[in-house]
Order: structure tokens, then sequence, then C-alpha cells
């Protein structure tokens, strides 16, 4: 009997001190949020109800468990710049094991073939091939590799060549972390989504998305004719794979951020999360 009390004290305590710093942790982000809602161009456009709360309650009840993020968007929305930025704000805390990132686009199949084969990338779009669709990308393989990090495992990811369409297998080695967060057109798709803990949408407008496609496909060797036909499918499966997951994202962020508000944010966030013991 006195033993069984103890048990229950013990739980009760222990309980009622996860609950303290919950609260506390919930207090501190809603805070990081309000101040950051008076911002001409704030990071968070929208959050889910009760998120805030949910990744708490997963910080102090489960502490050794590994926390999935996918963060999506249409192509040069700037999830890529939102990624390294939070990055840059974990590295300040010098503990390891603290992040590993997954991004879609090594992921891309190898379509070397195709491509010599068609002489130009014009007259690769011209047969009908689409390098904007889920079918480009290997997301069996992707989901393994999050799968496996998830449970405490190494994988080794592709290099993808964005001139050349090669894929490497023999890639960058990501190791288990705290933290995983994976990035690219469809890391929130139908059929990877499930192993999410936080879906995050990154919404950027339209015109500010082509101005950053033209540019970035210049510099992957897209020009003129090639570039047209590709943005124009850009535009036309955004709208039937992208554009939809805006409505089950647990968070929508701003694309339009700059990469040091980024980076303050975030900062400010970890920083409030190590401040506060547990």
């Amino acid at each position: 009997m006195l033993k069984d009390f103890e048990m229950t004290s013990y739980d009760y305590y222990s309980s009622r001190r996860d609950m303290e710093i919950i609260s506390r942790i919930v207090d501190s982000m809603k805070q990081i949020l309000e101040e950051d809602k008076k911002e001409e161009q704030p990071l968070f456009l929208r959050i889910s109800d009760n998120l805030i709360l949910n990744i708490a309650r997963k910080i102090v009840q489960e502490k050794k468990r590994t926390f999935l993020i996918g963060i999506t968007g249409e192509s040069a929305s700037g999830k890529t710049v939102f990624v390294d930025n939070t990055i840059k704000a974990c590295v300040k805390d010098k503990t390891q094991g603290i992040y590993t990132v997954i991004r879609c686009d090594d992921y891309y199949k190898d379509t070397s073939k195709e491509l010599k084969e068609a002489g130009s990338y014009e007259a690769l779009f011209k047969t009908g091939f689409s390098f904007d669709t889920p079918d480009a990308i290997d997301l069996n393989l992707m989901k393994s590799h999050l799968v496996a990090l998830k449970e405490g495992l190494t994988v080794k990811s592709p290099k993808y060549n964005f001139v050349t369409c090669e894929s490497d297998p023999d890639g960058d080695e990501k190791t288990p972390a705290k933290v995983i967060l994976t990035e690219g057109l469809y890391v929130l798709n139908e059929g990877v989504r499930d192993i999410m803990d936080v879906k995050v949408y990154v919404f950027t407008p339209l015109e500010v998305i082509k101005e950053r496609w033209y540019r970035r496909a210049a510099e992957r060797g897209k020009t003129g004719a090639a570039a047209d036909m590709q943005f124009a499918d850009v535009n036309k499966t955004a709208q039937q794979y992208i554009r939809p997951v805006y409505q089950i994202s647990d968070a929508v962020i701003n694309g339009m951020v700059s990469q040091k508000y980024i980076q303050e944010i975030t900062d400010r966030i970890f920083k409030a999360l190590r401040d506060i013991e547990y």
C-alpha cells in the first residue's frame, strides 16, 4: 500500500511539474508570436489551434523523441532560405545532435540519359517530360530515410546535379538528431506527410516566385524557351500538388521575410526553450 502511495504521489508531482513547464513554454511562444504580429512582414501568417501546446507537450513529456518538421511551398517560395537560417539559429547551441536536414531536391531521379538523348532542356520538355511532379522524385527512398533517422539510424542521402540531371547515390551522410528538418516541393505529399510531427507551408506571392524562379533557372542552365516551358509546368503542377497542402498545414510562414529576421526570431525561440529548465 505504501509503495502504491509513493508511486502515485511521485506521478502526481511529476505531472504537475510537467504541466507548469509546458505552460511556461506556451506563454513564451505566445509572447514571441504576438510580437511577430506587429512586424510589417511577420514570419508567421497562420498557426493552427493547439500547435504550440502540442509541441510543448512533446518537448517536455517525450524528451528522447525525434521531432520531424516538414516544410513545403511552391518552387522558389523560400523553403531553403527558411531552413538554412533556422539552422544558423540552431548552431548557436553547441550541443551535438540537435538537427539534421533532408532536402527533397536531393532525391530527384537520375534523368541524365533522357537529357542527353533529347539534346537540350527545351527538346526534353517538348517530349512532355516534367521535373515538377511527385513522380520526378524518389519519395519512397526519402521517406525511408526519414523513418530510419527517427529510429536512430544513420543514412546516406543521394546528391543531385541540376545542370546534368545526374543523381549520385554516394551523397551526404545524415545522422540522427533531436530535430529533423525536411524541406522540398513534396515533403507534405500524400504518402509522406503522415510521418511529420509539424507541417509547415511557406507562402510567397506568385509574382515574387516567378522572379526568383527565373533567376535560379538561369543558374541551372535553363533560359529562353526552355525556362518559359518549365515555369508554365511549375505553375500548373503547383496548382495540383502543392497549393492544396496550404489547407492542411499546421503553420504558414511568410516567404517574404528577410534572412536576418528569420535568424532573429528563430534564435529567440531556441533561447526561450533553453532558458526553461525541464
